[in-house]
């Protein structure tokens, strides 16, 4: 079981799964097992036909003791596949799974746990009998023996897509929400893995996620967001992730922001700013990560400017948890920085208070400090500037003097077309609305800086329309390009 921690103690997690959770949706298996009895493994004879039949008969010591030896042989492949071919195999472990002795229930469901985690499809779909006692066993009263049970549903999960379809019509959508209430942090936990383990199935947006937005999941997920000392932030970690696949289906995303999803969220991110402000763990990350997905995609979604985002934050307090988590991820996780920008410009794209709340506060000069860090943060941190400037001359007056001359300069002497166009866009939206902006640029040469990418067919519009204003042969405001 993981421990509990709070805000300032993060689990901690391998690079390897760190990187696959940030990449791409993470569809994995997990395995428990008790420590105490792995080190005496070596006591049990491995041959998983004798300790089926003992598992038959005799005292309910010596049934739990041929359960113990059975699980340990199904730890191996060959033995997993040897197993599901005996005649009655799985309907003896159901049995068992099913008596009156809780150790025998226990060691049954340690036996379909370790044939979950089998590598091979045949072995997970040789369980689906199964599927129906571990959801019962999902309202039981021991906190040991439900974790297991969902970890086990999720495993199986995982494989097949037959077994999430014979899931559902048993019920488990409606067993996840009684569960979710449940004190235990263990549980809750393993109820985030099985339950994320459902959101990636191909068939989710169509036939899971309607589920779990009509149930009482979704109020208990956004209440689970929110670390605290006696459930920790590992649970708060699996939830999230929950959240993040459901955005990132599209199923009804309105809906999320009605339920105050953006507001939560929001509210997260200051507490991981203020954490950030008083912490050098580095497992923070663990948790902004799909925080901050979640808060960006909901920001993009139509409405979003409705549901309040200054009301609920105030102009300058959402910017600067932004700009804290930044200067913390350089140093422990810089691969976070495009998160926290990419949260940025979707809260500046839109709403000029935020705009004006980010120049108020001299954030200009720390933003152009990120532009050595990556390609990736050049691009976001120019297109919010962009953002910026686009909301007309009041704007570009407070960017404009100021440190952005040289950084601009200095970028169009890269190679990179995609960076220097978004350079672009942003002169020409200062030279339309600040004028003296066009006349610096000349001075300190400018036009030669251009004269680099004439040639580049994808710059040549851009080039030139940027020269005409800048030399005043043109009264028209150019069209603004579209942002990426």
């Amino acid at each position: 079981m993981s421990p509990c921690l709070g805000l300032n103690s993060w689990p901690l997690c391998s690079p390897a799964l760190r990187k696959a959770r940030r990449e791409q949706h993470l569809v994995s298996k997990r395995l428990l097992r008790d420590s105490d009895l792995e080190e005496a493994r070596d006591e049990f004879p491995t041959d998983p036909w004798k300790s089926w039949r003992m598992s038959q008969r005799g005292t309910e010591k010596e049934k739990e003791k041929a359960l113990i030896s059975l699980r340990h042989s199904l730890q191996h492949p060959e033995t997993q596949q040897t197993f599901i071919r005996l005649e009655g195999s799985i309907r003896t472990l159901i049995g068992l799974l099913t008596s009156n002795w809780a150790s025998l229930q226990m060691e049954a469901a340690r036996c379909l746990h370790e044939l979950s985690h089998a590598d091979q499809p045949n072995v997970a779909e040789a369980c689906l009998p199964s599927t129906s006692y571990l959801l019962t066993y999902l309202s039981g009263h021991s906190a040991d023996f439900i974790e297991l049970c969902l970890y086990t549903l999720g495993n199986l999960a995982v494989e097949s897509e037959a077994v999430r379809r014979q899931l559902l019509p048993q019920g488990i959508i409606p067993a996840l929400a009684t569960c979710i209430q449940s004190p235990h942090a263990a549980v809750l936990e393993a109820l985030g893995y099985t339950l994320s383990q459902l959101l990636q199935a191909n068939e989710a947006p169509k036939e899971i996620i309607p589920l779990v937005l009509d149930s009482a999941i979704l109020p208990n997920m956004l209440r689970l967001l929110h670390p605290n000392p006696e459930l920790g932030a590992s649970v708060a970690v699996e939830f999230a992730w929950c959240l993040h696949y459901i955005i990132c289906s599209q199923v009804n995303n309105p809906l999320l922001i009605a339920r105050g999803a953006l507001s939560s969220l929001g509210i997260l991110l200051l507490d991981l700013a203020r954490a950030a402000s008083g912490s050098v763990d580095t497992g923070l990350d663990l948790l902004a990560c799909p925080v901050l997905r979640c808060f960006g995609n909901l920001l993009a979604e139509e409405g979003a400017a409705d549901a309040g985002v200054r009301a609920d934050f105030g102009d300058e307090r959402i910017i600067v948890a932004m700009f804290i988590l930044m200067e913390f991820f350089i140093q422990h996780q810089p691969s976070l920085v495009p998160e926290c920008l990419w949260v940025l410009n979707n809260l500046t794209v839109k709403d000029p208070g935020l705009c004006s709340a980010l120049l108020s506060l001299d954030l200009v000069a720390p933003l152009l400090q990120l532009l050595p860090i990556s390609r990736v943060v050049r691009i976001l941190v120019l297109t919010i500037l962009c953002n910026i400037a686009e909301k007309g001359p009041f704007y570009c007056q407070r960017l404009w003097p100021g440190p952005l001359l040289p950084h601009l300069l200095d970028i169009l002497t890269l190679s990179d077309s995609e960076v220097v166009g978004q350079s672009l866009e942003l002169l020409q939206l200062l030279f339309v609305h600040q004028p003296e902006a066009a006349q610096d640029f000349l001075q300190h040469a400018g036009l030669q800086a251009l004269e680099k990418h004439k040639e580049e067919v994808d710059l040549q519009d851009r080039i030139q329309a940027l020269q005409e204003v800048a030399l005043g042969g043109s009264s028209l405001v150019p069209n603004a390009l579209a942002l990426p």
